[in-house]
């Protein structure tokens, strides 16, 4: 199986000052082939320039300019126009399929963040001193950089990216061939409801609160955001040392939020993967979940529209987005596969609608967004609870006694 490491990186003065010149001139590069095909394009002739094309000037780039491209490793400028080359092929998927395109933009140096070394030993190599007690990789251009390594690396090391993330720089290794870590049999099922009102509710009807990170922290980031905008915009280079504290502080605590969120994940995850041998879960399209309502024209008078409940539904989407359900989903999928339990994504369609004692389907059963009334046999429960029981029984679980 497939596994990521992600470990801080403690540089020196002098490898920091060079970890963010190869992040500009990687940038610079991105930037310098993605002009090369919009001019391409808008010559008279049309011209399609690929990958491959742009890859076979890399050596008359280098000899041209050795002090800066010259320095980096010729696999990870490959990599930069492959990333620019699956940004094109995306936009032209997405093109074909009538969604909102997207044309690939420039990157400034805060929207271009790593590096990419396709093989290891190529350009990098990671545990580069091994009879060094401290964990250090190797670098092309940069050197031996000490490894903050606070848990051990399995499996064979396929791809190592260097990221910088405010004021530091991580390391991710990309493994293969990692052995499964399965765990005990404990015998037990369940299907878990994602909601709101709790993060989720299992078949048996425990609640997992929801911990509403991004809601905790909003008025900090609303302050810090206040803050920043009282600076009118400038380049990053043009900005005062005040202004770059207060970019600083607002991108620090979406940080600090989206590690939160992922936290919560990872220990809810590996909570659900040691209690249960089977785990029957919604199959979500969250994108199809948060879209904005379409506008509602007034037939009776041209120009103005009817209500269409778009501010409600931006309070629901914000919340959905604050839950983090994509992101636990993901965790959970690689936890299980690393147990070696089984996960059994269902249909989510009137989940919440149906009775589970008598298989009724109303929209009028759940009353509100905690109580479940059937309309036809009267059962009453909490409408997360009912969700999960018929997430499980979608499944195919053998629940024990639930009624």
């Amino acid at each position: 199986m497939h596994r990521a490491y992600k470990f801080l990186l403690r540089p020196t003065a002098r490898q920091m000052q060079a970890l963010g010149e190869m992040l500009r001139d990687h940038c610079s590069l991105y930037n310098g082939a993605l002009q090369e095909r919009r001019d391409a394009y808008r010559h008279v002739s049309k011209t399609s320039v690929k990958y491959g094309q742009q890859s076979a000037q890399l050596t008359e780039i280098r000899a041209f300019d050795p002090e800066r491209q010259g320095r980096w490793s010729f696999s990870s400028q490959q990599a930069t126009l492959r990333r620019l080359d699956k940004a094109f092929a995306a936009f032209f998927r997405r093109v074909k399929a009538g969604d909102k395109p997207g044309y690939p933009r420039f990157r400034g140096v805060n929207w271009f963040d790593t590096v990419e070394f396709p093989k290891d030993g190529d350009g990098c190599r990671w545990d580069s001193t091994p009879h060094d007690p401290a964990t250090r990789v190797r670098l092309q251009g940069v050197g031996h950089v000490r490894v903050h390594q606070h848990r051990p690396v399995h499996g064979r090391v396929k791809t190592v990216s260097v990221k910088h993330e405010g004021r530091q720089w991580y390391v991710i290794l990309a493994c293969d061939e990692v052995p499964a870590e399965p765990l005990p049999a404990t015998g037990a099922v369940t299907g878990i409801d994602m909601g709101i009102a709790h993060f989720l509710t299992t078949s048996e009807g425990e609640h997992q609160p929801n911990p509403r990170h991004g809601k905790r922290n909003a008025d900090a980031l609303a302050e810090a955001q206040r803050a920043l905008k009282a600076f009118p915009r400038r380049k990053r280079e043009n900005r005062t040392a005040r202004h770059r504290r207060a970019v600083e502080k607002v991108a620090k605590l979406h940080r600090k939020v989206r590690r939160q969120r992922t936290d919560h994940a990872h220990k809810t995850a590996l909570t659900m993967v040691r209690d249960y041998d089977v785990i029957a879960h919604e199959r979500l399209s969250i994108a199809n979940m948060v879209r904005t309502p379409k506008p509602k024209p007034d037939p009776e008078t041209p120009g103005s529209f009817l209500p269409n409940g778009a501010a409600a539904k931006a309070g629901l989407n914000k919340s959905i987005h604050d839950a983090g359900w994509g992101v636990f989903l993901g965790i959970l999928a690689h936890k299980a596969e690393s147990a070696g339990r089984v996960l059994i994504p269902v249909d989510p369609r009137n989940t919440s609608r149906t009775c589970p004692a008598c298989g009724y389907v109303s929209g009028e059963n759940r009353t509100t967004q905690e109580k479940f009334e059937c309309t036809r046999c009267r059962h009453t429960a909490n409408a997360d609870h009912v969700g999960a029981l018929n997430i499980a029984n979608r499944a195919g679980l053998v629940l024990p006694d639930v009624a």
